[in-house]
């Protein structure tokens, strides 16, 4: 369900590999056309016009050649050769089978900034252009040397009145300086020729290494991007939505992925990303969720016996058995539970994922209102459907492929209280009275590549906001950590990533053989009355120094009783304002996952002051996280 008049683009540039691998790439992913990148054409051994071969057996445009760098303002002889290498140009395009050229305004040295200049030459130039029934788009770079605003180039533009000559607008050069969307409205739409896309972080940092190195997908980064395209709808542009994205880990990943990425992070920005687009109405809408219905883990049978070693001290017990399946219902709290699936079945999914990753989380159950609409959204995303077997009898809920190739099921909201009791029809035991617990957040870590990655897959397919990006100190390196929410924060997720080899994410990884369900942290409003029940029946649990505490009752003035209190329980604590998170560990079972209980008292972010105190201490149990 795509929209015709939003025609998708990516400059070959912004992924890696060859340039064959990248156009094969980039049509698989679904783009209507690429911009080619001079230095991408210069690296292949391919010509030009099988270039453009290439392209039409793909399917793909050429929307663009680029860039020609310093053209306008050069004095004589540079300005002649200048001229001469633009004929030059000329003759590629045409081979390419491109009829637009990007031209960026100049950085030399040299140039003149004489604004009259500047229109003579681009007028020479367009002239030249239309003699072979080329274009030219100009473009301010944020770090141009007389020319680096929009609003300059397009009175440039407007004033050299060429119908060969027009504007490219790339959002990195417009909000990285902030210059108001609204200015876009004075841009006629038959005179702007292309739109680039970037997002990014809100950096300081100088123009040009900001964008050489952190440019990123729509809906990875900070900048305003739905004001801006907003602004561009407006005028009435019907061209072109190219990405053109320079990211030292785009260039470390696969080409197909980012491709992929680039495509769903366009058709994000079509719907809109942090609100709707209101000339997308017809786009399946962003997926609402009420919740984390099941969490599964695969596990062979000795497995799932230690793992209900670690679930029976949180209050888990295990209610009920699948109708067909050697599949077992854990549940915790007598009225709506917290639900976990161990799953011990020979052959399908959870046995494939075992085998490769050991007993762990392999699957999340979702509850959602409008189950086909999720579908139709994931679909538009390009995200992959599973699918398996099912017998006549069983419940079919359909899912797609998550992180580290795990599933997240579509659970009806409305229908769920009624699927558990058809598909788990055979009690075990009672719910035990207690505490109850609720699920706070799931924690997934991934290399940090695919960090980006994971990040637009959240929040290009479900309703969820992201929170600022975090740097973790571990005791081996940084980790970096973001996270995302829905409205109501019944869903939450940590996503965590790093570079150094020997952190405590890296040797996850390692050990686990891929991306994955690091933690799960559980919510209750008693914190105190857990510890004790859990580690009464042997919940083995992450001790955390004297030194800690001793610290909390200098920054925070608490009674000594409560610090005491906490210390015999290994209870963190955290406060922002009159806000207070308390927090305990278990260790790691099976040397993957390991739980969290919170305590949340009007608190919404996840404690990231004590994550280094919980690294230190995981780093000292070398048989939890072997090195």
């Amino acid at each position: 369900m795509t929209n015709p008049a939003f025609k998708t683009s990516i400059a070959t540039v912004s992924i890696s590999g060859t340039l064959e691998a990248k156009l094969q790439a980039i049509a698989a992913a679904g783009y209507d056309g690429a911009e080619i990148f001079e230095n991408d054409l210069l690296s292949t051994h391919l010509s030009a016009r099988e270039i453009a071969a290439m392209m039409g057996d793909l399917g793909l445009v050429c929307t663009m050649f680029q860039p020609f760098r310093d053209l306008d303002g050069l004095p004589e002889p540079q300005r002649a050769r200048a001229f001469d290498r633009l004929e030059r140009k000329f003759d590629v395009m045409q081979e390419l089978g491109t009829d637009l050229l990007l031209v960026c305004s100049s950085c030399s040295p040299i140039a003149d900034g004489n604004r009259e200049r500047t229109i003579a030459d681009l007028t020479e130039a367009a002239e030249r252009a239309a003699a072979r029934g080329l274009r030219l788009g100009y473009e301010a770079l944020a770090w141009g040397r007389h020319v680096h605003d929009h609003r300059e180039a397009w009175g440039i533009v407007r004033d050299a009145d060429h119908p060969a000559l027009g504007l490219v607008l790339d959002s990195f050069h417009s909000l990285s300086r902030k210059i108001p969307s609204s200015s876009i409205g004075d841009i006629r739409a038959d005179k702007l020729f292309i739109v680039q896309v970037a997002d990014a972080p809100v950096l300081d940092m100088d123009y040009l290494g900001w964008s050489r190195h952190f440019r990123s997908m729509p809906g990875q980064g900070d900048f305003p991007l739905d004001d801006w395209a907003a602004a561009i709808r407006k005028i009435g542009y019907q061209g072109y939505w190219s990405l053109e994205i320079f990211n030292d880990r785009f260039r470390a990943g696969s080409a197909s992925g980012v491709a992929l990425d680039g495509y769903r992070a366009l058709r994000l920005l079509e719907g809109g990303i942090a609100r709707p687009s209101a000339s997308a109405t017809s786009l399946p809408p962003r997926v609402k969720t009420s919740g984390v219905e099941f969490i599964e883990f695969a596990a062979s049978h000795e497995e799932a016996e230690n793992l209900a070693a670690m679930l029976r001290p949180l209050g888990f017990r295990p209610t009920a058995r699948h109708r067909s399946k050697d599949v077992t219902r854990w549940t915790q709290g007598l009225e709506n539970p917290v639900n976990i699936v161990i799953n011990c079945e020979p052959e399908g999914l959870a046995h494939s994922f075992d085998v490769v990753h050991g007993a762990s989380v392999c699957a999340l159950g979702l509850a959602v209102d409008d189950v086909p609409g999720a579908l139709a959204r994931a679909g538009f995303l390009r995200v992959p459907r599973f699918t398996q077997a099912l017998a006549p009898d069983e419940w079919p809920i359909p899912s797609v492929r998550g992180v580290g190739g795990s599933l997240i099921y579509f659970v009806d909201a409305a229908t769920r209280a009624a699927m558990w009791a058809h598909e788990f029809p055979h009690r075990l035991e009672d719910p035990v009275p207690g505490p109850r617990l609720a699920i706070d957040h799931v924690a997934q870590t991934m290399q940090y590549e695919e960090f980006l990655s994971w990040l637009l897959f959240y929040v290009a397919l479900f309703d969820v906001g992201k929170t600022p990006q975090l740097d973790i100190a571990d005791p081996m390196g940084l980790i970096q950590s973001q996270a995302v929410e829905n409205a109501d924060r019944s869903v939450r997720f940590t996503l965590n990533g790093s570079l150094a080899a020997q952190s405590l994410t890296s040797r996850f990884i390692q050990n686990y053989f891929g991306a994955g369900v690091q933690h799960i942290a559980f919510a209750t409003d008693d914190i105190v009355a857990v510890a004790d029940a859990a580690h009464a029946q042997g919940l083995p649990r992450l001790a955390i120094p004297r030194n800690y505490f001793d610290d909390l009752e200098a920054r925070w003035g608490l009674e000594p009783d409560l610090i005491e209190a906490m210390a015999a329980r290994d209870i963190l604590y955290d406060r922002d304002g009159e806000a207070e998170y308390l927090q305990f560990y278990s260790r790691a079972f099976a040397r993957r996952v390991f739980f969290e209980v919170v305590e949340r008292r009007g608190y919404a972010g996840y404690g990231a002051v004590n994550a280094p105190i919980r690294l230190a201490a995981q780093a000292r149990h070398k048989p939890d996280f072997p090195d």
